[in-house]
């Protein structure tokens, strides 16, 4: 006759389901942060960002040195970079003078990505420099036409041109940084619209045409952002009201809004996305005509 086995108690059963429980989830989360710590990091990655002394330029240099990353960054005057040079004593900062709305000012800082980085490669392209004038249509000398393109969108195309070599050879990414002017009408002067436009449309077109490389190719479209750019604008409290009630978090954002998000672009966990312009607006684009009683 067999004898039926002596059933666990159930007040001894559920510790040790809890104790299974727990002991699975740990596991799963040590898995989840060995994960994390690959795809979530910059750790041993290069960058260059354009423009990296001031507003978003500098936000951006700032958070790719936090995730780990070295960064090669330009300006016409690096000077306002003194503090973050030296406190980053350890070289994964280096910054040299470079106009790269001009030919000898980009040939100089591919020159510097070549000598510096070499066979290793680029993994990370930071379009960042523009600037804008706010005219009428009519009212622009064809030298203001000329600087304008030549600044946000000439310099974009022909730089990632003379850094394609490096960044193949890193199977790294460009990220742009467009607005959402670069596909509505926010009155901020034709020419920055064309140029914006532009770019956006050439993300698209590398992205496909440098995805056998290897090269992911993005943008973000930042609206207002709290920068030396935007200051005396937003310093004129009827057009920062307006800006609010046009944006439905109503309020303008700040450049580690827009730092954040080139830094996740930039990262393996973002390893899928590309030809993509990634919207930074509180929701700006997507507000339709609403009256409010």
């Amino acid at each position: 006759m067999l004898r039926q086995s002596t059933p666990v108690p159930s007040i001894l059963l559920h510790p040790l389901k809890s104790i299974l429980r727990t002991s699975m989830f740990s596991i799963a989360l040590a898995i989840a942060a060995a994960g994390d710590r690959s795809l979530w990091n910059l750790a041993d990655r290069t960058a260059v960002v354009t423009g990296g002394s001031k507003g978003l330029g500098r936000a951006i240099v700032e958070e790719l040195l936090d995730h780990g990353c070295t960064v090669l960054t330009c300006a016409r005057d690096v000077s306002p970079l003194a503090d973050l040079l030296s406190r980053e004593a350890g070289g994964r900062c280096i910054a040299i003078e470079a106009d790269v709305s001009t030919a000898s000012g980009r040939a100089l800082l591919v020159s510097e990505v070549e000598a510096r980085f070499g066979a290793r490669g680029l993994d990370v392209l930071v379009n960042n420099v523009g600037t804008n004038l706010r005219k009428a249509s009519v009212d622009y000398t064809d030298d203001e036409y000329e600087m304008l393109h030549a600044t946000n969108q000439a310099s974009a195309f022909h730089l990632s041109r003379g850094c394609h070599s490096a960044l193949k050879r890193a199977r790294g990414c460009v990220v742009s940084v467009s607005s959402v002017s670069g596909s509505s009408n926010d009155a901020t002067g034709a020419v920055y619209h064309m140029t914006k436009a532009a770019l956006e449309h050439m993300t698209r077109y590398l992205a496909c045409e440098w995805g056998p490389d290897g090269i992911r190719v993005n943008a973000v479209a930042p609206w207002f952002i709290r920068t030396p750019l935007t200051a005396p604008l937003l310093a004129q409290e009827p057009f920062h009201d307006a800006v609010r009630r046009a944006t439905p978090l109503r309020r303008v954002g700040e450049p580690c809004e827009v730092a954040s998000t080139v830094a996740f672009l930039a990262m393996r966990a973002a390893g899928y996305i590309t030809g993509q312009v990634v919207g930074i607006d509180g929701g700006m684009m997507q507000e339709g005509f609403r009256y409010v009683s």
